[in-house]
């Protein structure tokens, strides 16, 4: 069953498993909002699902689970949970997921079954590709859009940059908060 499931995920075929790296980079508001860079680690698990039937529309997806930890530290500060999905006639993936902090996002894009790179995003009261906070995060920390890029290198190993772009009570600049990481297959 997982095979046949795996073969339907498009893009998303080579994500399925546990993923590991070492060298992520957290670029993220501090204490006193200003930047703040922090490395950490972290771990991935993908697992494959599907079909899913929506009337006409037929998904498949990984259910998915992240946690980082600061480099050399034994508590998480940052875990979330959801879903990637692939829509093969609309050459669709989105990547559904939520944060403990209070924020969900749906983000996606158009890609090729084939790609080994693409782009997600989403936008602050999109219908579609969105963003929904908790009302301190949204009066304090507002998250206006939130871009991720995804390159698969191959069978083993992927890395990704993401962008939550925040509007910070008080400052009239974005603040970019950056994540960024390559990930090697454990599983």
């Amino acid at each position: 069953m997982t095979d046949d499931i795996i073969k339907n995920l498009g893009p998303l075929r080579l994500l399925a498993g546990i993923w590991e790296g070492e060298k992520g980079k957290d670029t993220a508001p501090s204490k006193s909002r200003e930047a703040e860079i922090t490395p950490f680690r972290e771990r991935m698990v993908f697992t494959p699902m599907g079909p899913v039937d929506n009337h006409e529309q037929r998904l498949y997806g990984l259910r998915y689970s992240t946690t980082a930890w600061p480099s050399g530290q034994d508590q998480p500060f940052h875990e979330e949970l959801g879903y990637w999905l692939w829509d093969a006639t609309e050459k669709q993936v989105f990547r559904c997921f939520m944060v403990p902090r209070g924020v969900t996002i749906i983000a996606g894009g158009t890609v090729e079954p084939s790609a080994t790179a693409f782009e997600l995003s989403a936008d602050l009261g999109s219908q579609t590709y969105g963003i929904c906070s908790n009302p301190f995060l949204d009066r304090e920390f507002k998250t206006v859009r939130y871009e991720l890029m995804v390159t698969l290198h191959d069978a083993e190993s992927f890395s990704y940059e993401e962008d939550v772009q925040l509007q910070i009570k008080g400052q009239s600049e974005i603040f970019h908060h950056r994540d960024k990481n390559t990930l090697k297959r454990v599983e």
